[in-house]
């Protein structure tokens, strides 16, 4: 069907301003064969140090991360001593820019702290370091020096001279992001609109009215989630954190669980209103989560045509931990729907009893089970960390049930934690304990979507009862984490999905949920685009972006790998290539449900 001509001339628009996206982009690629400066022995997050020694004895130099807690120093290297008075010998290292790091010097005859020096050193810089007795022979002075000034990685890569193109890149985004909304469905009043159901969910026997701001929620889930799988321009706080604490990367699949959950209860309830039996529609669930399940397994393993690596087979993963957790709340609703049909949360108790027999299970598993060679309760990262004193213990209970369990070929091998901890242990961050907070997420976003159900609406019931949910979350958390990073009781951890990991980002979720409600559905600020196309087809968009990751172009080979301004680039374009396919999507009423 022709769109209609005001339809067509932004349709126009948007894709003037897409070429001339591009045309930044590649005008920015071009540029980024002519640094400003190129260290020609330096990678990505690398710095040049020269250490200086003025001594008579030689020194070992040794360093440790600033992110890294409770930790042992490692060894850098020996420097020798000078071969003459005012002639010091010199040793280049190369060491790490993402993280503060302290040097240590020792002297290697005696083992003997000389000083240390705690810097955070800038990409692609080059530094020195003298150590050189003072007046007094027995008091060592340690001096760092900047020679070359670093250049900043976080988008001031770019030059003076660039500063122009990415204004115009910004506001061009900016631009298609508003072509995009103006190309909502006729007729659909008040954001609300007559489409498919969640991905993942039971088709109701009709269309049913669906809240926007579910589907934009999920959306930026996804684009943020996308976005990272594919590199995050290789910035560290794009990446999952190491351990303990948050990056952005640890923020976005907790929210799709959680707004699964939401979705799920609004499905369900519709599902039983249009005059399905709960054993049929548990059937259905039962069926999707199994195909959910094998397409998570498919996706997470290479060679998709020669056939997996059976002895090798990775079994956890992200969308097998999503179809155990849709299965679960499922279940639990279905079951809630047996026992009461009142309001929010006091008549549902039958399956908050649930969950926190879950959580007790947790508990029991991860403070009491005894774990072969690791002290009692143990939540550590294993490798250099706590001293270097369980440096097999990574995870804990948590990996030595995946390891019991599934086999150590089967679970992830090359963990987050073998960056900063050094770990050698495999150690999967989507394995079986942790599936059973996930169930706890994916709950309390079917707690809000009760709330929606219940007080239809009721907008300030609604925004007051999600803030009062984000507000009693995030109390557990200060209190589970005593608001500290390591110090707490139990400290917030993706790798673990440990329960105050799961409390802070359900805090966070509820959070944001009433922002993006209170903007698309409430006062129509916000029509949801772009990020409310991939929502409407989340699991096409998961699993076409890890299929096709490879392909061109979602990736291509680069004039230096080496540069974050061009993994940004690639990023960026890749994400919003999937953005635009299911934006096209969309607009052909094309959606992949399972």
């Amino acid at each position: 069907m022709a769109l209609p001509e005001k339809n067509y001339g932004v349709f126009v628009l948007a894709l003037v301003a897409l070429l001339a996206s591009v045309s930044v982009c590649v005008s920015v690629y071009f540029s980024a064969r002519h640094p400003r400066r190129k260290a020609a022995t330096l990678k990505m997050d690398e710095a040049s140090l020269t250490v200086n020694n003025e001594l008579d004895s030689e020194m070992f130099v040794s360093w440790l991360s600033d992110h890294c807690y409770q930790c042992v120093y490692q060894p850098l290297g020996v420097v020798p001593a000078r071969p003459a008075p005012g002639v010091p010998s010199s040793v280049d290292f190369t060491v790490g820019t993402q993280h503060g790091i302290n040097l240590q010097m020792n002297s290697s005859a005696l083992n003997l702290e000389l000083c240390t020096v705690q810097f955070h050193f800038g990409e692609h810089g080059n530094y020195s370091l003298w150590v050189k007795n003072l007046n007094d022979s027995s008091v060592v002075n340690c001096s760092l020096v900047t020679d070359t000034e670093p250049v900043s990685s976080y988008l001031r890569e770019y030059t003076a001279t660039h500063k122009h193109s990415i204004a115009q890149a910004l506001s061009l985004t900016l631009f298609i992001s508003y072509c995009l909304s103006c190309f909502q469905e006729l007729g659909s009043p008040g954001g609300i609109v007559e489409t498919a159901t969640d991905s993942i969910l039971p088709n109701p026997a009709s269309p049913i009215r669906r809240l926007r701001s579910l589907d934009t929620f999920r959306g930026i889930s996804l684009v943020i989630m996308v976005f990272v799988n594919y590199g995050g321009g290789r910035y560290w706080f794009f990446r999952h954190e190491s351990w303990n604490g948050l990056t952005v990367a640890d923020l976005v699949f907790p929210w799709f669980v959680f707004i699964m959950g939401t979705s799920t209860s609004l499905s369900v309830s519709s599902a039983l209103r249009s005059g399905l039996t709960r054993f049929s529609l548990f059937a259905k669930v039962l069926w999707r989560s199994t195909q959910l399940f094998l397409i998570g397994v498919f996706v997470i393993n290479p060679n998709y045509c020669q056939g997996p690596p059976w002895d090798t087979l990775r079994i956890p993963g992200v969308l097998q931990r999503l179809a155990f957790s849709y299965l679960a709340v499922a279940a639990l609703d279905l079951c809630d729907a047996w026992w009461h049909s009142a309001r929010d949360f006091l008549l549902y108790w039958p399956a908050w009893l649930c969950v926190v027999v879950l959580e007790t299970v947790w508990l029991c598993l991860t403070f009491l089970l005894p774990v072969p060679g690791c002290p009692g309760g143990y939540l550590g990262p294993g490798g250099i960390g706590d001293m270097g004193q369980y440096p097999n213990c990574t995870g804990g209970a948590a990996g030595y049930v995946d390891r019991w369990l599934l086999g150590e070929k089967h679970i992830y091998q090359t963990p987050s934690s073998r960056l900063i901890y050094m770990s050698h242990m495999p150690f999967d961050p989507e394995g079986v304990l942790g599936s059973i907070n996930s169930v706890l997420m994916a709950f309390l976003g079917l707690q809000a979507g009760k709330i929606l159900l219940h007080y239809k609406n009721q907008h300030s019931s609604i925004m007051s009862r999600f803030l009062i949910w984000g507000l009693v979350l995030g109390v557990i958390s200060a209190t589970l984490t005593k608001c500290s990073l390591n110090e707490g009781f139990i400290p917030v951890n993706k790798n673990l999905w440990s329960l105050s990991y799961v409390t802070t980002l359900g805090c966070f979720a509820f959070v944001f949920l009433v922002l993006v409600y209170y903007t698309v559905d409430v006062r129509k600020w916000w029509s949801g685009a772009p990020f409310f196309y991939p929502g409407m087809n989340s699991i096409l968009v998961y699993v076409g972006h890890e299929v096709l990751e490879e392909y061109f172009p979602f990736r291509w080979r680069m004039a230096n790998s080496q540069s974050h301004a061009e993994h940004l680039t690639q990023n960026l374009l890749a994400t919003s290539c999937w953005v635009l396919i299911s934006f096209v999507l969309y607009r052909k009423k094309i959606f992949w449900k399972i």
